[in-house]
């Protein structure tokens, strides 16, 4: 019978930071894993602990794979394998036994914030010191990293001083942490003094010398560049609700006031756009929903250690995969805030506006979020917004409102960020006060009105070949030669260089369109939708398609059957982009009835139809577009 393979398994850094010292011999008498009454403990997943109660061991690795030990199960006793070989100042991790070589005779002195000035003065006169840099996961103020460097920044201002870093670790439990602190100092220090810093905090220091400096300026711009302020600090704004609940818009209109004010690198994840690029191949099932939204958390922990400012939009049904976020982005020194859009399972199910919850209530969605899948809501949350009846604006201004009194933004003024020498902004028309949430709604558009520029207009289908340039050289001929307005078109799927479809172009010569000759077909680009004033799609799946890799862009995509709707409630006497301001305002439906329908190989008889329609729909929005207010039927 072949003996069990030993499992393999990554810790947590606090399990990684215990092992460490275990191997070294710092935590002595503690020579294992889980003894009675010791809080350093190693937690195993069911399938992995199982293996290794089989195998007799679980061999720990790092988190790029490398083998560090194998230890007993049970027992819980460490054999080494390797040591951790690479990270920051890794020099200066070094084992009591390398300690005692190197520096005996010395007072040691464990060290886990920034040293201040007056702790400074204290020490100079204390001969040749030991500084213990205690960085384990959850113990020091300031990062890892960042306590290492205060602490040689401040040996450098002692008379002779050397630093040592050691990985002792938080347990969330103050006393155990207190005492397995004392035996970790007393293992380096030996038979050495241990000096112990207890002059008064900072935050004392400042109430009783408020004019005083409490660090040393090199010190003092470590600790600044570690711990900005939350208006400086890297966010992750985590949007989580039902689908329908109207997260991606409060989301997407939050980018856009970001994008307006400047100031700070803005990212959005959307969960759609999220699982095309990032999460493909993941399916709906509990366990792959988790996956994906750990994901999420990742890139936006690591966007918010670089200081920048992420907004995440997923459903995130489950708090236990929220609260993994929340760690990552807390682990990166990131500031998590949490908006919990509560809008309640009869209003999202009212809008349905992608037809999901009727799939799911005819069980063809299975393990869909708020029908047969629960959804559990946060108690953490830090804004909770019921978006029902209620319009972008105002749903928007609850965020607004907490985000400013937590002192992470303060995006409640109109006025942006303008840097030296940049153009003044261009202020946003009003929100209509008619207008109401709608998960995926338009927001007004605030583009500045160019009179003497032409209206780019792009018609958008799938593969350019039918439906898409039927609607571009159409409206041409419509708008006639000396309109305003540039009509063009592609696809999202288009082809390159291809002619259009016969039988649709067949169908021109009704419309006063000589023939499709000179017409060559293009695959869709973000340059293009950048350029366009407003996309007008052939069918919703269109718009979605376009949204999903242009979400910044929301404000300016309908679908033609949509954009005709709006252009027809629209004030006669508008046109060209004030047409556009009020047609974002109004918002039409973005209901699939509105559809034009693929004629594609369905014959001359539907490519008739096909044609017929999109003509009519033109006969509503190109007139409005140019001014004219009259075409020929």
């Amino acid at each position: 019978m072949s003996t069990p393979s030993v499992p393999q398994h990554c810790p947590s850094p606090r399990e990684l930071d215990d092992l460490e010292l275990l191997a070294s011999g710092a935590l002595a008498p503690t020579t294992a894993f889980d003894e009675p009454g010791s809080p350093v403990t190693l937690t195993l997943p069911d399938a992995v602990a199982e293996a290794a109660a089989s195998a007799g061991a679980v061999e720990l690795v790092d988190p790029e794979g490398l083998p560090l030990a194998r230890v007993t199960v049970p027992g819980g006793h460490v054999e080494p394998l390797t040591h951790a070989q690479y990270g920051p100042f890794r020099r200066l991790y070094l084992t009591p036994t390398q300690v005692r070589e190197q520096y005996a005779g010395r007072t040691f002195v464990p060290v886990a914030d920034a040293v201040t000035a007056p702790q400074l003065e204290s020490l100079a006169a204390a001969g040749p010191l030991a500084l213990l840099a205690l960085v384990g996961h959850g113990t020091p103020t300031l990062s890892p990293v960042a306590l290492i460097r205060a602490t040689l920044a401040a040996a450098s201002h002692l008379p002779d001083a050397v630093v040592v870093a050691v990985p002792l670790a938080s347990h969330d439990d103050a006393d155990a942490d207190h005492a397995l602190g004392v035996q970790v100092v007393a293992t380096y220090a030996g038979p050495d003094p241990v000096l112990a810093l207890t002059s008064p905090s900072v935050v004392e220091e400042v109430a009783q010398q408020p004019s005083r400096n409490h660090y040393r300026s090199d010190i003092q711009a470590i600790v600044d560049a570690d711990q900005p302020a939350p208006s400086d600090q890297g966010l992750v704004l985590f949007f989580t609700g039902l689908s329908g609940s109207g997260k991606s818009t409060l989301a997407r209109a939050l980018m856009d006031k970001l994008l307006e004010q400047g100031g700070r690198s803005v990212t959005s994840l959307d969960g759609d756009v999220v699982r095309r690029n990032l999460s493909a191949g993941l399916t709906f099932s509990k366990e792959d929903r988790e996956t994906n939204i750990r994901r999420i958390g990742w890139v936006a922990a690591e966007i918010s250690r670089h200081g920048g400012v992420a907004v995440v939009s997923p459903i995130a049904p489950f708090d236990e995969t929220r609260q993994q976020v929340r760690a990552m982005v807390d682990e990166a020194g990131g500031a998590f805030f949490l908006v919990h859009v509560a809008t309640p399972l009869e209003e999202c199910e009212r809008r349905d506006r992608k037809g999901l919850y009727a799939k799911a209530r005819r069980g063809e969605i299975p393990e869909f979020t708020g029908i047969s899948s629960p959804y559990e809501e946060p108690e953490d949350a830090d804004v909770r917004v019921d978006t029902t009846g209620r319009t972008i604006e105002d749903a928007l201004d609850d965020v607004l409102e907490a985000l400013r009194d937590e002192g992470y933004l303060d995006l409640t003024s109109s006025t942006p960020v303008v840097e030296e020498g940049a153009l003044a902004p261009v202020s946003k028309p009003p929100v209509d006060a008619h207008s109401v949430v709608e998960e995926g709604a338009l927001a007004p558009v605030s583009k500045p009105p160019v009179d003497d520029e032409p209206l780019n207009v792009l018609f958008v289908c799938t593969a350019n070949i039918c439906r898409s340039p039927f609607m571009q050289l159409v409206a041409t001929q419509m708008a006639g030669p000396d309109s305003n307005v540039a009509f063009s078109s592609a696809g999202t799927h288009g082809f390159r260089a291809h002619a259009m479809d016969a039988t649709v172009a067949g169908t021109l010569p009704t419309y006063d369109v000589a023939d499709a000759s000179d017409f060559l077909s293009r695959p869709l680009t973000a340059e293009m939708v950048a350029r366009a004033d407003v996309v007008l799609t052939a069918e919703a799946s269109h718009r979605t398609f376009i949204l999903d890799d242009h979400p910044g862009d929301f404000r300016k995509v309908f679908t033609l059957g949509q954009f005709a709707e709006a252009v027809s409630a629209a004030d006669d006497g508008l046109s060209g982009r004030a047409l556009l301001d009020a047609v974002a305002q109004r918002r039409g439906s973005g209901d699939p009835s509105l559809d034009v329908p693929d004629p594609y190989r369905q014959g001359t008889g539907v490519a008739e139809q096909v044609a017929s329609h999109i003509a009519s729909l033109l006969r509503v929005v190109v007139p409005a577009l140019t001014g004219s207010r009259k075409i020929a039927s």
